[in-house]
């Protein structure tokens, strides 16, 4: 069942109905000022960091679900409606929302009515924009009143939860014509402040939320708009919301336009003032005349349009399957960008006041990044390098406005190390950019103990050199890659921490998943050693390396299959000698990634058994059997219920690990009958099962043991996004970034045909036409570089090029 349609043309999901299974949402911003919103104008504003400057308020766990936003109500005669059908929720005449790239648009209708809104976050400016357009299409002139309303959160978004013996007495306003400036806490520490405007003279305003919703009430009835009259109200502490109302005449077929601005200002701590306490307000001035009239916004939008068709030009392919077109091409990158900016941070699943970025996570969301703007990309490599400890360990997450590691869910998460190696090597292939590895980067943010990027580099890898276990695999720490196996916990009692109860240091569980990143991430540091001439660093990890490959030979096959791991016991996790939990999707993916058991016949036999053993129509699953009851030794894993997240459960972001896999052997059929079952594109016809949107990838999908198999949850912020996009842009479809150059080693289903792509790279243009006379999976004969033919599989960067035209001969 759908709910809307793709829009290619525009690059638009268009949403036709409210009634959505779940809130299916967009972001706005690209830079520091961040909006989420959904279907029906729900969300929430922030400034760089979603729990230290939220700027409005949002309620999770809410009933009913996706509140609070920002919202406009339409008195019109007796009927009050929204144009995004939130929060009154009367019945529209006409609805649709089309989401789009950093933008939402929204059309309702009722008795003539039209209100068309559009929402966006300009790329220079710190604030959201929203131009509202009203047009009476009846025959009769309409008297009407508009009333907008956004709820102000006193920044903290956790303190602002929870402290209510301080907040409900420490709420500011000042109201200067048709601006509201919301500047709680302004007299004190903070130097910011948060304002919304209309860009009309207004017939009333109301900035005390019991004042406008009136006793009792919600937002879906106040007071002060079912009555038509604002209460001009003053915030004095309790709850400061931003209301105008604009009383509307309109003869039948004019319309009207109001440009709305919900902005973000600073000022130097020691020029806060114009008068006493009166804040500064240059800012904000600036913004408001940047967008006072239609059509600065319009220059705005199609800035904004421009922007995202410059970024989304880098990298484009043409096939003769509209769903790889779309998701390549679109979405999949569209959903790289939001996830290099959030991290895990903030979505309608994560509520912006705990993880901040992921140390492991922002590292794997940069492999899907790099390509689109390598400058940040560099940036935040530095960034998370510096959260690093001088033992190569590190902070498991770090707050995006302070840049400061945080110990919320502790550290010593063994896999974390080896990810900031993978980085890199991506970054490196990217640009050829070897002088980041020369600068000087803080340990643990302080910059007294700098040292090169190289040097976090060697210490990340000696730090998984240096901690193996008895089988000479990795230890594991607290967790790897899955957060829920915890293997060193131990944990019997109800709410503690299975991150970090128990040691991280000491036992001796292994990893053998850590294992395959060693391998594959350890070669590419002697690989980046090799470049800069480090020969005998390289030596010893390269010795390293090759010891780690035959350890996972020696203790990591279990027959069939590559073992998860050993627990503090030193039993085995994920072998067919377990009663539950026998085989495990990680270790299968990323052992063959890293090349570990191709030329032993492994590789096929492990793959063999995934797809005979964790298989299912909606994507594979992380293990079978699941787990029936909780075992002490393992953690969180098997406390969720059976096919739920880490418990057997689909987990979207390491199917494409098994897709790639299936490319390193040369399967092109079975990688993209992986591909397809997980792609938002491919499944948007099952939305009532799915339930999540279907234009972007989900982290979860219920596993056949679930009651529910099918159904995602987690949506937007998964390293799902980077890795599919991986997979499609450099596995299936074959073009990888080297250290040499590009190379292109397509592996595509049959049937597949020709395709073409373009590719920017190193400042230079690459046109691939791709011809597969003989319908293979995989395999070149040759390529044909600017008409001459070339050896190997590698088109080398020449100085100074501007374009390539390669044609790629499969055989």
């Amino acid at each position: 069942m759908n709910f809307g349609h793709f829009d290619d043309v525009n690059k638009e999901y268009v949403i036709t109905t409210p009634d959505t299974p779940l809130p299916w949402i967009n972001y706005l911003g690209s830079q520091d000022f961040f909006s989420l919103i959904s279907n029906t104008c729900g969300g929430y504003s922030f400034y760089k960091d979603a729990k230290l400057l939220r700027i409005t308020r949002y309620r999770y766990n809410n009933i009913p679900v996706d509140s609070n936003g920002k919202y406009y109500y339409i008195k019109d005669g007796d009927s009050i409606w929204n144009p995004g059908a939130m929060p009154t929720r009367t019945s529209l005449d006409a609805y649709e929302c089309r989401h789009g790239l950093g933008y939402s648009r929204f059309h309702g209708e009722k008795n003539g009515l039209a209100a068309d809104l559009l929402a966006f976050v300009p790329v220079d400016t710190p604030c959201e924009i929203n131009k509202l357009t009203l047009k009476n299409n009846s025959d009769a002139a309409k008297e009407i009143s508009l009333f907008s309303y956004v709820e102000f959160c006193l920044w903290n978004a956790v303190d602002d939860m929870t402290n209510y013996q301080r907040n409900l007495s420490t709420g500011e306003v000042e109201i200067i014509g048709s601006t509201i400036y919301h500047k709680t806490e302004y007299r004190e520490r903070r130097n910011h402040y948060s304002f919304f405007t209309v860009n009309a003279p207004v017939d009333g305003f109301d900035t005390s939320r019991d004042d406008f919703l009136g006793l009792g009430r919600g937002n879906n009835n106040p007071i002060a708009v079912e009555e038509g009259k604002s209460r001009n109200s003053v915030a004095s502490g309790w709850y400061p919301i931003a209301s105008q109302q604009i009383n509307v005449t309109l003869a039948p077929g004019e319309e009207k336009e109001f440009v709305f601005l919900l902005g973000y200002c600073e000022n130097p701590k020691d020029d806060k003032w114009e008068a006493p306490n009166v804040i500064k307000k240059d800012p904000a001035k600036k913004i408001m005349e940047k967008f006072a009239a239609s059509q600065q916004v319009d220059a705005a939008f199609a800035q904004l349009n421009a922007y995202w068709d410059e970024l989304l030009s880098r990298y484009h392919v043409e096939s003769q399957d509209p769903h790889v077109n779309r998701m390549a091409n679109i979405w999949n990158q569209y959903q790289c960008m939001v996830t290099f900016n959030m991290s895990r941070s903030a979505s309608y699943y994560e509520s912006g006041t705990g993880r901040g970025m992921g140390f492991r996570d922002s590292c794997q969301d940069l492999l899907g990044f790099v390509h689109l703007i390598p400058e940040r990309a560099r940036e935040r490599i530095l960034d998370i390098a510096a959260t690093q400890f001088e033992d190569g360990s590190a902070y498991h997450q770090y707050q995006p406005l302070t840049k400061q590691g945080n110990l919320d869910i502790g550290s010593g998460f063994n896999d974390d190390p080896l990810w900031l190696i993978a980085a890199v090597a991506a970054y490196l292939k990217e640009t050829g950019d070897y002088a980041i590895l020369d600068e000087m980067v803080a340990f643990d943010c302080h910059m007294e103990k700098a040292a090169t990027l190289f040097e976090h580099l060697r210490r990340s890898f000696e730090y998984s050199r240096t901690h193996l276990g008895p089988h000479k695999l990795p230890l594991i720490g607290r967790a790897d890659w899955n957060d829920c196996l915890n293997l060193n916990c131990f944990s019997n009692e109800p709410g503690e921490s299975f991150q970090t109860t128990g040691p991280s240091e000491g036992p001796v569980a292994e990893s053998v998943f850590i294992a395959g990143m060693y391998v594959k991430y350890g070669n590419e540091f002697a690989e980046i050693c090799r470049r800069v001439g480090k020969e005998k660093e390289a030596k010893i990890a390269q010795k390293a390396v090759d010891e780690m490959y035959q350890a996972v030979l020696n203790a990591g096959w279990d027959g069939e299959w590559f073992l998860r791991a050993y627990d503090a016991a030193s039993q085995k996790v994920g072998s067919h000698e377990c009663e539950e939990g026998q085989i495990f999707i990680e270790p299968q993916g990323f052992c063959i990634i890293a090349g570990i058991g191709v030329k032993e016949g492994l590789a096929k036999k492990a793959l063999d058994s995934v797809k005979e053993r964790l298989d299912t129509k909606y994507g594979i699953m992380l293990h079978q059997p699941a787990y029936t009851k909780y075992y002490l030794n393992l953690g969180e894993i098997s406390s969720y219920p059976p096919g739920y997240k880490e418990n057997a459960g689909i987990f979207c972001h390491n199917n494409p690990w098994i897709s790639i896999a299936e490319t390193v052997i040369g399967r092109g059929n079975r990688a993209f009958e992986i591909y397809k079952k997980t792609c938002p594109s491919y499944i948007e016809n099952i939305s009532e099962i799915h339930r999540t949107e279907p234009y972007v990838y989900s982290q979860m999908i219920a596993g056949r043991d679930a009651a529910r198999h099918g159904e995602a949850k987690n949506s937007w912020l998964t390293g799902t996004a980077a890795w599919t996009f991986v997979n499609l842009s450099q596995a299936i479809l074959g073009v990888q970034p080297s250290y040499d150059g590009l190379s292109i080693d397509p592996c595509i289903p049959e049937g597949f045909g020709d395709f073409t792509l373009t590719r920017h790279f190193r400042g230079a243009t690459y046109y691939f036409d791709v011809k597969n006379p003989n319908n293979v999976e995989k395999g070149v004969a040759y390529l044909e570089v600017d008409g001459k033919q070339v050896e190997g599989n590698v088109v080398p960067v020449e100085d100074g090029k501007k374009e390539y035209h390669v044609t790629v001969h499969m055989a």
